[in-house]
């Protein structure tokens, strides 16, 4: 079973940073072509500014749902890191369990937004495309998330109470600059 869950892994993590990296490049790529033609050859695509807009967004998303494994998102912890390890232990706990209903219900509202917009016919203005098909990143990207959050959460109920660290970028920074160090 932990090799399924390796697997599954591998592919939830190939996804996202695929995903994320390919529409930053690209949409970076095309944002920059779009303004050397339209400033220099008096031209410009028509639709390079919504495919630029989606793949941003994509990006964005995708990156969101990575975020969750890297531990990435921003998270007060003043308040949880004064009381005792096994109250601690239970905000997180809730916090994640929180998170994970949240991205579920957010994936399932895109799920269903999808069919929403199969049954209006509605195509996007530049590109053409049927508009559901820009918004298959709102399921997908979610449901990817919510599954690294579940990730966590599995995680933080297998650890200790007493052996929870909660991330603290200060602390992060100072040991890579110091890492950085004793490499040189």
């Amino acid at each position: 079973m932990k090799r399924f869950f390796e697997i599954i892994d591998l592919i939830v993590g190939t996804i996202n940073q695929t995903m994320a990296v390919f529409g930053l490049s690209v949409g970076v790529l095309l944002a920059f072509m779009n303004v050397i033609l339209r400033y220099v050859f008096d031209m410009s695509l028509t639709w390079a500014a919504e495919l630029t807009n989606y793949l941003f967004i994509w990006s964005a998303l995708f990156g969101a749902a990575y975020g969750f494994k890297q531990g990435a998102h921003i998270s007060v912890s003043l308040f949880i890191e004064k009381f005792p390890p096994q109250i601690t232990k239970f905000f997180l706990v809730f916090a994640n369990s929180i998170s994970i209903a949240y991205l579920g219900l957010m994936s399932y509202l895109g799920y269903n937004l999808i069919f929403l917009l199969k049954d209006f016919g509605e195509d996007s203005v530049d590109l053409g495309i049927p508009m559901w098909i820009p918004h298959l990143v709102l399921p997908i990207a979610f449901a990817l998330a919510a599954y690294r959050c579940a990730e966590k959460l599995v995680a933080l109920y297998k650890t200790d109470s007493n052996e929870i660290k909660l991330f603290s970028e200060h602390e992060a920074v100072i040991h890579e600059v110091t890492s950085q160090k004793g490499g040189k």
